[in-house]
């Protein structure tokens, strides 16, 4: 008897060893570095190409640049074979999950591990935010500290201490930043969600149902929610024009949710004092205009760039992977289809 598919798109960082073991029950494939989405489309419809076979399908965010984003084109010409995509993230916004719904295809993604390593970076940049670290280290690279000896002409920044922290989105990542943030010292933390948490759950913060009010309180805005048709450019200018004079806005979610252009115009006028940011717009291009601009600290989306964390996610993929093929499901599927009752007839392949 065959040995069922697997379909690994994108590299591996660490867990080679891992996927080296399940060649033992699955035959692992891989497609060409130079093949282009026309040519993944073609194969998929080709009977004699094995990726017209796959029952799994892993994938990292990288392999967009093969084959696009997982849209209804792909879907529709998927083989009836495949069962489950398995997604190397927390955020699937690559992922059109309603199409796979349709085909009863399973979507997974690696929603808790990715949580502390982002809510590091996260409070990374908002204390350096908060205190113009970026200013100064700028300053420093124009060489400012040789003319000037009191902090390179850095702008004075500010302590925690009185100052509001404002969650948009409280969920695992937004919790795990509230943890970290506790001990420094900050007055006050609020959460603004689409429905209010149990109690339980609000680690404390307190909820603002009125998302303009919730700006207008805030001293830093934490941005931690998803990306979708409903979330693009919800920070935007009128959101800006809501908020206090001086804001601090830091954002390790997904750059689109902050209309780039918006707060741009926010820096440069004063609206916004200084942004921490870790995904931006269009990646990996960045306005220069963003860039130069001395309050601005920024790294090149590194939320989960970690030994321990890239490892872990890897790991999860596979295990995935390995439970759809020998119970017919996966692990952590998607909220999308977490309550769907098809799942429940999806068969075991091996």
């Amino acid at each position: 008897m065959a040995k069922p598919i697997i379909l690994r798109l994108g590299s591996l960082t660490f867990a080679q060893p891992q996927w080296k073991e399940v060649e033992e029950i699955a035959d692992v494939i891989t497609v060409d570095d130079s093949m282009t989405r026309e040519q993944f489309l073609k194969e998929l419809k080709n009977p004699e190409s094995k990726l017209s076979k796959v029952s799994v399908i892993t994938r990292t965010v990288g392999s967009a640049s093969q084959t696009g984003l997982f849209d209804e084109e792909i879907a529709k010409a998927l083989p009836d074979s495949v069962i489950a995509i398995c997604h190397t993230g927390a955020g699937y916004d690559q992922i059109q999950v309603q199409y796979f719904k349709e085909r009863h295809i399973q979507v997974a993604n690696v929603p808790e591990i990715v949580s502390n390593a982002t809510a590091d970076t996260h409070v990374f940049l908002l204390l350096g935010a908060l205190r113009n670290f970026a200013y100064g280290h700028h300053n420093i690279l124009a060489g400012k500290w040789q003319e000037v000896t009191s902090a390179a002409e850095t702008p004075f920044g500010y302590d925690p201490d009185g100052k509001t922290v404002a969650i948009l989105g409280l969920g695992r990542i937004g919790r795990a930043i509230v943890d970290r943030l506790k001990p420094f010292g900050f007055g006050k933390f609020i959460y603004h969600n689409r429905h209010r948490l149990p109690e339980d759950e609000e680690n404390g913060c307190e909820y603002v149902a009125s998302i303009d009010d919730f700006y207008q309180q805030a001293d830093v805005i934490s941005i931690n929610i998803p990306l979708n048709t409903h979330t693009k450019h919800l920070v935007n200018k009128e959101a800006f024009d809501k908020m206090k004079e001086g804001v601090v806005i830091v954002n390790t979610a997904r750059g689109p949710v902050v209309d780039e252009k918006a707060l741009i115009a926010a820096l440069k006028s004063g609206k916004v004092r200084g942004a921490g940011l870790d995904v931006f717009e269009d990646e990996p291009h960045i306005p220069k205009e963003l860039l130069e601009l001395p309050q601005v600290l920024t790294t090149p989306h590194m939320g989960t760039h970690s030994v321990q964390t890239r490892w872990r996610m890897e790991k999860l993929v596979l295990d995935n992977a390995i439970s759809a093929l020998k119970t017919g499901k996966v692990i952590t599927p998607v909220p999308e289809i977490q309550n769907d009752n098809w799942i429940e007839e999806i068969q075991p392949v091996i």
